[in-house]
């Protein structure tokens, strides 16, 4: 039975998280606050939503007939994250064959996994004109480079051509997207995130230890990967040379709190900057403890990933969408479940990280091609049609004017208990590291082997972010 869901993420606290993402370089005392309640509460009004179900499947008729006439045989290139081990893969290449089909079209797709070395390949393309069409990428500072540079259309300009277009996304959502470059929105948002801890049950079971819950500590955590390793296992499979940003931001989240977290620093003695080097400096504290896979500072994301599959690993921090990775990935799905990042200091372990971070651009370059214009905006029209996002989003967070509809049935072990975990969690802060572009946080993200074997001093990386930001 198809039952329509309520954004996973507090609806007021998501709006609240994007807000802040718009703050720049504004330090944490002037970071949009994020309304602490329960995620039951954004619930509870699941069945009246239901209601519109009617006037959702008209809306989305209505859609669906619009008419875009795209020449035959135009080709689009795009590039996306959807790659790798990313849980929609096969969905948006499914999408991507029906669109060709129905219009005839050719589809040139350079996706790739959406690590430090895809955003470099991005901006890079962008500045060698060798950019895509169309795009699927982050909305937040990353993308700034190519709004500066006038390369990407705004939504508005879209509109004074295809007025119908992104009709069906909430315009208040819209604007929280925008890039903070200029306040424009751009890109069409598609689902949203959250991101927590997801648990190898064997593991922890071998090792006799309890999963860490919504009351666990940050000095619990150690111990209980002290427990874990003691038992001849890994505590955390994570690849700090290819994704060091989800253990970032949560252990910069553990030395700030909700309404603080969306910040950078302006130096290294105010709030942000003392919260940054500390978050650090528990990454080397881990590290330096050995909780962190083997190879951690040479490894693929792809290796430590497996490494948790096989049960070498007892933890894993990724986004939402990790729920159908995992289910991808092993026919065992019931020894895997999802849990809070333990907390430490203001931060609660059920105050998670989420947001709607990325959307679909289109290229100054396509606008001004009239075969590519229309096939860009045919495409992105039809891949976040209300039916295409409640797919891609599963139990995801939307901007849907109608909200998404979800197969319960069809949901996996790990998604439904998703579910339980972000519906009790406290508040939500966006990613503060989407308030950096790539080079702007090249310093941490791309040196962290160096940071925590100490090659580079905290301080200094940290410095060196804060004089990027100032050039």
């Amino acid at each position: 039975m198809k039952k329509k869901i309520i954004a996973v993420v507090l609806a007021s606290a998501l709006c609240a998280s994007l807000t802040a993402c718009q703050s720049g370089s504004q330090p944490a005392a002037d970071s949009a606050p994020v309304k602490e309640e329960p995620a039951s509460e954004a619930l509870a009004d699941s069945e009246p939503a239901a209601e519109t179900a009617e006037e959702g499947q008209d809306a989305e008729a209505e859609l669906s007939a619009k008419s875009i006439v795209v020449p035959e045989g135009t080709e689009l290139n795009i590039t996306t994250t959807f790659a790798g081990e990313e849980s929609n893969v096969q969905l948006y290449q499914d999408k991507v064959q029906a669109w060709m089909d129905k219009t005839g079209c050719v589809v040139n797709d350079s996706s790739a996994t959406a690590d430090e070395t895809m955003k470099a390949r991005v901006i890079a393309d962008f500045e060698t004109g060798a950019e895509p069409d169309v795009l699927f990428y982050f909305n937040g500072n990353d993308s700034d480079p190519f709004v500066e540079a006038g390369k990407v259309v705004s939504i508005e300009e879209i509109r004074s051509v295809y007025p119908d277009y992104a009709d069906n996304m909430k315009e208040s959502m819209l604007e929280a997207t925008a890039s903070p470059a200029d306040g424009v929105p751009y890109s069409v948002p598609f689902y949203g995130y959250w991101e927590g801890m997801f648990v190898n049950k064997e593991v922890c079971e071998a090792a006799g230890v309890e999963i860490p819950g919504a009351d666990t500590s940050w000095e619990e955590f150690l111990e209980i990967c002290q427990t874990i390793k003691d038992a001849g296992y890994t505590p955390i499979a994570v690849s700090l040379a290819k994704e060091p940003h989800y253990w970032f931001e949560f252990a910069i989240y553990n030395h700030t709190s909700p309404s603080t977290h969306t910040a950078v620093p302006a130096s290294l003695d105010d709030a942000t900057g003392q919260a940054w080097i500390a978050g650090l400096t528990d990454i080397k504290d881990l590290y330096e403890k050995g909780f962190l896979s083997e190879n951690t500072n040479t490894a693929e994301a792809s290796e430590v990933f497996q490494s948790f599959i096989d049960g070498k690993s007892a933890f894993y921090v990724d986004g939402s969408w990790k729920c159908g990775g995992i289910a991808d990935s092993t026919d065992q799905i019931e020894n895997f479940t999802v849990t809070y990042v333990p907390g430490a200091n203001d931060r609660k372990s059920t105050d998670i990280i989420g947001g709607l971070s990325s959307g679909w651009y289109i290229s100054r370059k396509a606008w001004e091609d009239e075969a590519k214009r229309a096939a860009a905006v045919s495409f992105i029209t039809d891949i976040t049609t209300d039916e295409s996002v409640s797919e891609f989003a599963g139990v995801a967070a939307t901007a849907l004017i109608n909200g998404a509809t979800v197969d319960e049935s069809a949901l996996n072990q790990v998604q439904i208990e998703s579910l339980e975990m972000t519906g009790n969690a406290t508040a939500v802060a966006g990613a503060a590291q989407d308030l950096l572009t790539q080079d702007q946080r090249a310093p941490i993200f791309d040196h962290m082997a160096e940071i925590v074997t100490g090659q580079i001093a905290i301080e200094d990386a940290v410095q060196q972010v804060i004089d990027n930001m100032a050039e």
